[in-house]
This record gives structure tokens, sequence and C-alpha cells, in this order.
């Protein structure tokens, strides 16, 4: 996050804040965007032409389009804490809803597979909240979906990285998942056009987050949501196991995807908002060994990964995900000296 810019980049950053908004365009719009820069780029013209009308008719035999109807654009985001009985039994008037959130369309065949990892520790609030978005708008986008929640136990820092790696090894012992979403528990989409399926290239989803005044915090930015193919997240060894407390892991996956000859995709304008749910890092330290791994992505990418894990899981399903519980230590993602 912005914490991790050294004090003349904060001061350079609020300098450019100052100044006028198209300017601040062109210094925050990253490479990879995936429409021509056009400053007068409207979204009604967007709407009016690339999504599709209402009466549009579907088969079940067909691919379920990108855009659809259904997306709406803005989503109503309701942040109160709810339990997650609450959760249960508002997707219980859903049969269509399997158990560990397994759902599909039966109107047309899903475009996208889409596995959604959730790297999770102490964050029982959040999880109900995210579901309370996430699950009706993924329907709207009409992909087959089912949630991971990958929870660390024991008593070692936070290793976001190595729970993703841990969540597509037990995720592909379910399903011929075709793309995978890296998604924190504390952050909410604000708009249903921001499509969870996967592309030519890895994607990130969360450009504009509140609480960094929906600006990228720098152009190699690829945290908070993240999607890349099965086929991509393979290629590029996965992420690192290295990682561990909070920070860098996410610098690392940007890093591996260049690295593959991959440039990330964004959504466009105001499409990638997201709201995070408040919260500090609540005993989570930070991880000051990142910049000398991160020096080092290119030496480690092909040693530190999915090829180098080990690990134990405890599995237990819930209504609308699968649990998969890990005691993680160093050990268990050893690397051969580089």
């Amino acid at each position: 996050g912005l914490l991790r810019l050294p004090r003349r980049s904060l001061l350079a950053a609020l300098f450019f804040f100052s100044l006028s908004s198209s300017l601040l365009y062109f210094v925050y719009v990253a490479p990879g965007i995936d429409y021509p820069l056009d400053l007068n780029h409207s979204e009604t013209f967007l709407q009016t032409t690339t999504f599709l009308p209402e009466d549009f008719t579907y088969f079940a035999n067909h691919t379920c389009p990108e855009r659809l109807p259904s997306m709406k654009g803005p989503i109503d985001i309701n942040m109160s804490e709810i339990g997650m009985d609450y959760i249960h039994e508002l997707f219980s008037k859903d049969p269509t809803i399997k158990l560990g959130g397994h759902w599909k369309p039966s109107d047309c065949m899903p475009r996208w597979k889409v596995a959604i990892l959730i790297p999770f520790r102490n964050r029982h609030e959040h999880l109900p909240v995210l579901f309370r978005h996430l699950i009706p708008m993924l329907q709207r986008q009409r992909l087959q979906f089912a949630f991971y929640v990958v929870e660390q136990v024991g008593t070692q820092p936070f290793n976001r990285a190595m729970l993703f790696n841990v969540g597509f090894q037990e995720a592909m012992k379910d399903l011929d998942w075709d793309c995978l979403i890296f998604h924190d528990v504390d952050h909410i989409p604000e708009s249903d056009r921001n499509y969870y399926g996967c592309g030519q290239m890895p994607r990130h989803f969360a450009t504009k987050l509140d609480k960094y005044m929906y600006l990228l915090p720098y152009t190699e930015f690829f945290g908070g949501v993240s999607g890349l193919t099965v086929e991509q997240f393979r290629k590029i060894n996965g992420f690192p196991n290295a990682f561990w407390g909070w920070g860098g892991e996410d610098d690392d996956l940007w890093n591996r995807v260049q690295n593959a000859g991959y440039s990330v995709s964004r959504p466009e304008g105001d499409t990638g908002k997201y709201k995070s749910i408040p919260h500090h890092h609540r005993g989570e330290v930070q991880f000051l060994g990142r910049y000398a791994l991160l020096r080092k992505s290119k030496e480690r990418q092909g040693l530190d990964g999915l090829n180098n894990l080990n690990y134990f899981a405890n599995i237990t399903y819930d209504a609308l995900y699968k649990n998969i519980t890990v005691n993680l230590t160093p050990e268990l993602a050893q690397v051969n000296e580089y």
C-alpha cells in the first residue's frame, strides 16, 4: 500500500494531487489498460454501445456474453456488519447455489469457470459482507464459480501468497477451473461491470480503492483483487512462498507476470472502484525483507512458488465456501540456493 512509498514519493504524490485532474489522469493511468487514452471517453457512450439490451435472448447451448443487460454498473454497497448465519439464511432461498458456494448459470454456458480464492485469518466479520455483494454480482455476470477460503492458523506471520498457492492446489482437485480470482476479504467491488472472468493477459481488478483516494498508488500496483487463467498461473510458478508478513507479494506477482512475457490489463474508467472494509493490520507484522526478495524476483521465480510448496490441509465445507485450514511454516517451502 501507500506505506511502502518513501517520504519523497509521498510528497510528490501530494503535489500531483493538487494539480488538475486531467494531469492526474495521465500520471495514474497505467500501461496495460485496455482502452485508448481518450479524455473525452464517455461512460454513456460505452453503456449504449457495449452492453446488451434488456430483451436479449439467452440460449442454453450458447456461451454467456461478457457484457450482459443484468450488469447495470454501480452496486448498492452495504457495509453494515452481519453474521454468517444471516448470509446463510439469505442465500438458502436460492436452490441453485450448491455446497461450497458452487453456482453456474442455467440459461447459457458459462464463459469462465472461476475459483475465487480468499486468504484469511481472524477476519470473521468481513466474510459475510463480501459474500453479500459478490454472490449476486457473479450471478448477474453469469460466471460459474465457487469460493475457497484459505485460512492460516499457527504462530507464523500471515503469508497471503502461500495461502493463494495452497488454495489453487486444493481448488483444482474439485473441478477443472480455468480462471482464478485472488481476492482480499476486505475489498468490495463498486460496479458489477467489473467482469470477474479472465483474459489473454493477467488482470488487476482493484484499480481504484477508496482508501487510496480512488487512485492507483503506483503503476506496478497489483494488490487487492487480481485474476489469472490457470495456464498463466502455472506458467509463472504461482505466487512466491517466501513473503512472511504484510506487503511485497503482490509486487513480486507483478514481476513474475512481466518476466513471463505478459502485461497486466485493467478495467476501464470507474469500473475498477472498490470500497475497503475499514480495519488495521491487526497483529500482522510488515515484512521488512521484501525489498531484498523483490530485487531477486527473476532468479527466485523458478525456485519458489507452486513447485516447492508442501502443506497439510484440513478441509471443511460451509454452504457457501470450502474452508481450507493450514498451519504454514517456512520449512514447508524451502528454496534451493540461487
